[in-house]
């Protein structure tokens, strides 16, 4: 076997199992706060494509997937992020979502021994991504003093000299944190003076609630530079949180041209072509905006209605976009605990989605709330949570 496998970590849903064990919850209905897995319905017009195609399972699919699914990506693209001009053929790759493209990518770009760095918490997808491949991760917290977002500056420099990949997440899963344009623009300055690659996760992008403000991204920031090569930059999405479709298993890598090639070529002996029924039903969703618009919407309204029953009782604010709440609440695992006997309501603990790094794991005395579930649950659960805290 690998070596490297020793060194993973269980998964926060296998640590948060291992943390509910023998204890005895209230007799009351289960609310599940602690998985981000979209609840609200797929769009009827995506999953009646779908059908529509499911004769095309008799063809094998191209790991470059259709020209019409990617350049309705590259429009979408174009559109969402201002962006001049995206090459459907060489800049854009679909792919079957975010997690699996998100991971492939460290295998196919970094070499052992190198440095990986990503945001503390994290998804832990990058850190398995740079263990499997060989490298030695690197953690970057996210704590309140910085608005949640990656201290860079805390990064030494001899850890920048030995990175060759370094993951964003914008918004950040679990803080909501957004980086901004500029934020963007001195991480390209230093990836062009230590050479590295920059993969930024955006799969929470169209998860925000000011409709006139919309996260900026990644290449956004390029095409502001004047860099529509998008040289050393990727992005990644899917349509998962966007439309409600994470059983679809459908994204997109886009950005760098030269990158996307040595990655397609990996991908070609990987094995993950998207099926050809999901492509067709994926070209629907990256097509449409007023589902999409509709989504927010409902996130928008949970939010404002927890919220409101919160004040006061947890020390938690709105994020700036994502559907998760990141409240402090002093020890993470003892209030997952006490509130699942308490409640029935399960959360995820913070530290479970974080690493200890300069003496602080930034995520114990957090945990993460999905508003996932329905409106009225959410209602229910912040009830309930107001209850036990009091």
């Amino acid at each position: 076997m690998n070596p490297n496998l020793e060194q993973l970590q269980p998964y926060p849903f296998t640590k948060l199992q291992a943390l509910k064990e023998g204890l005895q919850a209230a007799d009351k209905p289960h609310i599940a706060l602690s998985i981000g897995e979209p609840k609200h319905a797929p769009p009827e017009f995506v999953s009646a494509e779908l059908v529509r195609h499911l004769d095309k399972l008799a063809a094998y699919p191209l790991t470059k997937g259709i020209e019409p699914l990617r350049q309705a990506i590259a429009n979408w693209l174009s559109q969402r992020f201002q962006l001049s001009n995206v090459s459907a053929d060489s800049q854009v790759l679909p792919v079957n979502g975010t997690r699996e493209a998100l991971f492939a990518f460290a295998q196919a770009t970094v070499s052992a021994g190198s440095k990986v760095l990503m945001p503390n918490p994290f998804y832990q997808i990058y850190e398995g991504a740079a263990l499997l491949a060989g490298a030695q991760p690197h953690f970057i917290n996210c704590v309140a003093e910085n608005q949640f977002k990656p201290d860079f500056t805390s990064v030494p420099e001899s850890v920048w000299q030995q990175c060759e990949l370094l993951y964003l997440c914008s918004p950040g899963n679990p803080t909501g944190a957004l980086l901004e344009a500029e934020d963007f623009k001195q991480l390209i300055e230093k990836a062009d003076r230590y050479d590295f690659t920059i993969a930024s996760d955006e799969c929470y992008s169209e998860l925000y609630f000011d409709e006139s403000s919309p996260p900026v991204g990644l290449l956004q920031a390029c095409e502001e530079m004047g860099r529509t090569d998008f040289r050393r930059c990727v992005v990644f999405h899917s349509l998962s949180k966007r439309s409600n479709l994470p059983g679809l298993r459908s994204g997109f890598v886009a950005g760098d041209a030269d990158l996307l090639q040595k990655f397609l070529l990996y991908r070609t002996y990987h094995g993950c072509a998207m099926p050809l029924p999901n492509q067709y039903a994926s070209i629907a969703a990256w097509q449409d905006e007023e589902h999409v618009r509709q989504n927010r919407a409902l996130y928008s309204e949970k939010f404002s209605s927890v919220l409101e029953i919160l004040d006061g009782c947890l020390e938690v604010q709105q994020p700036q976009a994502s559907f998760y709440l990141w409240p402090k609440v002093g020890d993470g695992e003892r209030f997952a605990r006490e509130l699942y006997e308490a409640q029935n309501i399960t959360v995820l603990p913070g530290a479970f989605l974080a690493r200890d790094s300069i003496g602080l794991n930034p995520g114990r005395e957090y945990v993460r709330l999905a508003l996932v579930a329905t409106l009225q649950e959410c209602i229910d659960a912040a009830h309930r949570i107001k209850a036990f805290c009091r």
